[in-house]
């Protein structure tokens, strides 16, 4: 009887164990393990019946815990404020995409417009004939300097050029000069028209192009010249129209005297015009000025502009000077510009 006795303590002490170990499972009493019938050989049996219901009731919990736990998920996804973050998220990126297509159908048509204007100017350019001419009696030297030691009086010597107006003219009736920068592409025919939007999406040609023309400002009598006559020219990276006249920034064009001088031929004369500043800027309005009441004023107005110069030209100005200004973009977003300025120094009426 006191085996018996021992035999039941020490199988409640292991049960007991047991129900501690799995603290989800309410523990077995005493009481319950009393009433068990108990066999001699079956105490191995009762524990590992035991241990198999903690398992199932474990499993069971877990099971229930993960349910619970894909059912709050599937809540969260299925929430509207999911949805909409989805709607916005899809939103954002067909606008990508698309911004993605638009960006290279515009490169496309930059790079062909390139494409056309680079044939239209080296047609044009074998078409006319442009040739150098030299100096004749009833040429005009204008506003000559006292210093006979000024390169004024070495750059006058250099040819003009003369260019046969009667083929471009029909091409183009709004034809109204050619112009030409020594060490950059600029050997171009001039139009100008009743505004100054036309030929920044219009090749010489008529066609539409972004590339556009080289053109004078609408304002300005390119017959006689104002005070500032203004040039324009779109910067392209193709380096066609004003594209390389970010060259004359370059210390190595300064260097060479003879790219100082600026060659213009109109319909009724010839003309040398002398750089004295060359310069970046902001986009402004300022050295658009073309015409001044006083000459005072237009001197302070050409001095100012001499003083923004990157290099140091030897020039003298005078309040009855006649600038000619070019213009043209500093970067592709158009947040910039470069400016040349020249004053006119010799002009010969043509034939």
């Amino acid at each position: 009887k006191i085996l018996r006795e021992i035999r039941k303590k020490s199988i409640e002490e292991k049960i007991e164990k047991i129900v501690a170990k799995n603290i989800d499972i309410v523990p077995v009493s005493s009481e319950t393990v009393k009433h068990a019938p108990l066999k001699k050989e079956g105490k191995k049996d009762n524990i590992s019946e035991l241990n198999t219901n903690v398992n199932k009731s474990k499993k069971a919990k877990i099971k229930s815990a993960k349910k619970k736990e894909t059912s709050t998920e599937e809540t969260k996804l299925n929430s509207p404020k999911k949805k909409k973050l989805d709607r916005i998220s899809i939103v954002v990126l067909v606008v990508s995409i698309l911004l993605i297509i638009l960006a290279i159908v515009l490169l496309i048509n930059w790079l062909l417009d390139d494409v056309k204007t680079n044939t239209i100017a080296k047609t044009i350019a074998k078409e006319p004939d442009v040739v150098q001419v030299a100096s004749e009696e009833k040429a005009e030297i204008v506003n000559p300097p006292v210093d006979k030691n000024n390169d004024y009086w070495n750059y006058i010597k250099m040819p003009l050029i003369n260019v046969n107006f009667d083929e471009l003219l029909e091409k183009n009736k709004q034809t109204v000069g050619w112009i030409q920068v020594n060490n950059t592409n600029i050997n171009y025919p001039l139009v100008q028209t009743s505004n100054n939007e036309d030929y920044l999406h219009k090749a010489f040609d008529g066609t539409a192009n972004q590339a556009g023309w080289v053109f004078a400002d609408y304002r300005n009598n390119m017959k006689d010249f104002d005070n500032n006559t203004i040039i324009y020219g779109h910067s392209r990276l193709n380096k066609t129209m004003f594209g390389s006249l970010l060259n004359i920034l370059n210390p190595s064009w300064f260097n060479n005297k003879e790219n100082h001088i600026i060659k213009l031929s109109t319909p009724a004369e010839n003309t040398l015009w002398q750089v004295f500043s060359v310069y970046k800027t902001p986009v402004e309005s300022y050295y658009l000025t073309t015409s001044f009441l006083y000459e005072t004023n237009f001197l302070k107005f050409a001095n100012t502009l001499k003083s923004r110069s990157v290099h140091p030209f030897n020039s003298e100005l005078v309040g009855t000077d006649k600038l000619l200004t070019l213009s043209t973009c500093s970067d592709v977003a158009g947040t910039g510009r470069v400016v040349v300025h020249a004053k006119l120094i010799k002009r010969q009426p043509r034939v």
